[in-house]
């Protein structure tokens, strides 16, 4: 059925189509308001966060108008995978990129011409190019919807010189309506896209940003913040999970280790080859490998539902970043944990990074971000909250779904410890760096001390209660709240700003964030989690032998929750079906079906395909493609106890 005004859709059809093609009986929160405006043809600019359905907003409208509806979309590397998940649902999918082959070009410029394409996924390279645009005017549009939208703002955290493109879109294809969807804009960022866009009184949604089936977490790095992270995984054993190191280096080492430890993981990064990047990324997608560890190129746009728990190895480069990296986590809206490791080497890379750029814009940008992210990781305030305010969301706080909630964080009074530092400073001239101020407070006779008499100053050894890790990251934090300042040059000293002289001169106080004990090892209700003798927590840490990217046999059983051992030995068998299927058809297994349709089978173990349906997450599509196999599953298992083949 296609129709081309809004007014000929009865939410009957509307209804029907979205059970027959998406297998959902009512909208998500805000879908419905999204898709009657783009079928009314209005200009939408939405906000939805990750897991809020943003793809059926467009792929529904292009299922009901007529015409071609194209997506940009900068991830070239998943293009297939979208459109493979699109045709399974139904929908008449292509896409043109820079992988594609002469000869499929060519079909598909074919299929285009025939009106056999609903649905034509582009890159913003490709659209770019006049030629191609002036192509799709033949087409009949329909609908420009703009996925990642804020790649087009300078002030968004993955800025795409290529997007700018996009403005033409408006003056080219004016009766054209255009949508723009990211799952992390800021109300600047906001602006930028509807002004770039060239939107016409556009249908704004902004969604929660509020995802509270994330547990949030920061840590400070230990010694080996890889033996940090095995620690983590080991206490979700079996569950999928992504680890961001900031550095290809980084990203390889923490892969041998995992591995030389038993853990199945990869490594995801820019150096390894594009086949290899693209075969990790689907077995993991296909729950054939348990944990990426990754550089932030990866997680855009993969829809993997069940990734319980996201490592930050590093100080991630942005709160958009970041919040987007967590994100990938508990798409099914199940619990998952976060951690993000950081320490004071993390703060120094970055900079380093930000005085290499170029443009002073770019620099100033790249410095508030940082600072952005500073403030949210030395904060005693509820994580959540936080976050919210950064997306211009009110949020009263006392989550109890972070590590400041869960009372793993508490804020420490160092007033006075930070006037030691700061008199310090003052007393040897405001030129000297962290190491030498740590010598004076601590009383270190250094050659350098006494070479300029600083072991006669007052403040020299006033901090001698304190070990010189305590006083390096007391340095560190006055530095990243400002009241420290590093001069130009990699020598330069830290003077004192004017917030460091009221604090000096006692009129203000300075408080850090402080852990309480075990905290490492709790769990997502901010509670210890108890281990039985033997638990996998207690394996001795192997050296690292095996290569990266090694994928290593035996995972772990998980929970599933099923109440009786039949069900649990029948969920296994059609898991083993699933798995079967998935590479018969070259998808990965939740596009078959999910666990949770799964555990619906087990549990009401359908005998036909009317029974079938009525599983949650069984629609006309699967039914049609997978039924008779799960059914077969199903009957020989209650005749005979065992799997089918």
């Amino acid at each position: 059925m296609t129709v081309s005004d809004k007014a000929n859709i009865s939410d009957r059809d509307l209804l029907g189509a979205l059970k027959h093609h998406f297998r959902f009986d009512s909208f998500r929160p805000n879908q419905r308001e999204i898709v009657d405006a783009v079928l009314a043809g209005r200009d939408v600019f939405a906000a939805l966060p990750t897991g809020g359905g943003k793809s059926l907003c467009y792929q529904l409208p292009a299922l009901m108008r007529s015409g071609l509806t194209v997506v940009v979309s900068p991830l070239i590397s998943l293009m297939k995978d979208q459109v493979d998940a699109a045709r399974a649902q139904g929908i008449a999918a292509a896409f043109l990129n820079s992988t594609v082959s002469p000869e499929q070009a060519r079909e598909t410029w074919r299929d285009l011409g025939a009106g056999r394409v609903k649905l034509l996924y582009v890159s913003p390279e490709r659209i770019s190019i006049p030629e191609f645009r002036k192509a799709l005017d033949g087409f009949a549009l329909s609908l420009v919807a703009v996925d990642e939208a804020h790649c087009i703002s300078e002030w968004g955290h993955e800025f795409r010189p290529d997007y700018r493109t996009l403005g033409l879109l408006r003056s080219e294809f004016p009766k054209v309506p255009i949508a723009a969807f990211t799952a992390t804009a800021t109300r600047q960022v906001q602006r930028d896209v509807v002004r770039l866009l060239h939107l016409r009184n556009p249908m704004v949604v902004r969604a929660s940003f509020d995802r509270p089936e994330i547990f949030y977490r920061v840590q400070q790095k230990e010694k080996s913040v890889d033996l940090q992270i095995l620690n983590f995984i080991r206490t979700h054993a079996g569950q999928s999970g992504i680890v961001y190191r900031g550095t290809r280096k980084a990203v390889q080492q923490t892969t041998d280790l995992l591995c030389a430890n038993g853990i199945d993981a990869v490594a995801y990064h820019a150096g390894v080859a594009d086949d290899d990047r693209r075969s990790r990324q689907e077995a993991f997608v296909r729950n054939e490998v348990t944990v990426v560890v990754a550089t932030i190129a990866f997680g855009m746009g993969i829809d993997k539902p069940n990734v319980r728990w996201v490592v930050h190895g590093d100080l991630p480069r942005s709160i958009e970043g970041y919040y987007q990296e967590t994100g990938r986590a508990a798409r099914d809206g199940k619990d998952a944990d976060t951690v993000l490791y950081f320490g004071r080497g993390d703060i120094a890379t970055l900079r380093w990074h930000i005085g290499n750029m170029e443009s002073s814009q770019e620099r100033e940008r790249a410095e508030g971000r940082l600072h952005e992210v500073l403030r949210f990781v030395e904060s005693a305030v509820c994580r959540r909250k936080q976050l919210l305010a950064h997306f211009d969301e009110e949020y009263a706080g006392s989550c109890g779904r972070c590590d400041v909630c869960a009372g793993e964080v508490h804020l420490e009074d160092v007033t006075v410890e930070a006037q030691k530092v700061l008199s310090a400073a003052v007393r040897t001239g405001e030129v000297f760096g962290a190491h030498h101020l740590a010598d004076v407070v601590l009383g270190n006779s250094t050659d350098r001390v006494l070479e300029r008499g600083h072991n006669r100053l007052p403040t020299f050894g006033s901090g001698a209660d304190h070990d010189r890790a305590f006083w390096l990251s007391l340095i560190g934090d006055l530095a990243s709240a400002g009241y420290l300042v590093r001069g130009e040059g990699k020598t330069a000293g830290f003077h004192l700003s004017s917030r460091g002289n009221l604090l000096l001169a006692g009129k203000e106080t300075f408080r850090t964030p402080r852990r309480t004990s075990g905290s490492a090892d709790q769990g997502s209700a901010g509670k210890p989690k108890a281990r039985a003798p033997g638990a996998q927590s207690a394996r001795p840490i192997t050296a690292v032998r095996s290569a990266a990217g090694r994928i290593p046999g035996g995972k772990p059983p998980t929970d599933t929750g099923l109440a009786r051992p039949d069900q649990e030995q029948l969920f296994q068998c059609l898991k083993l079906l699933r798995s079967r299927l998935a590479r018969e058809n070259r998808i990965p297994a939740y596009r078959v079906f999910n666990d949770s349709t799964l555990k619906a089978m087990v549990v009401n173990r359908p005998t036909d395909a009317t029974t079938l349906l009525r599983c949650h997450g069984v629609g006309e599509q699967k039914l049609e493609a997978y039924g008779q196999a799960f059914l077969r599953a199903i009957h020989e298992f209650v005749a005979t106890g065992e799997c089918g083949d």
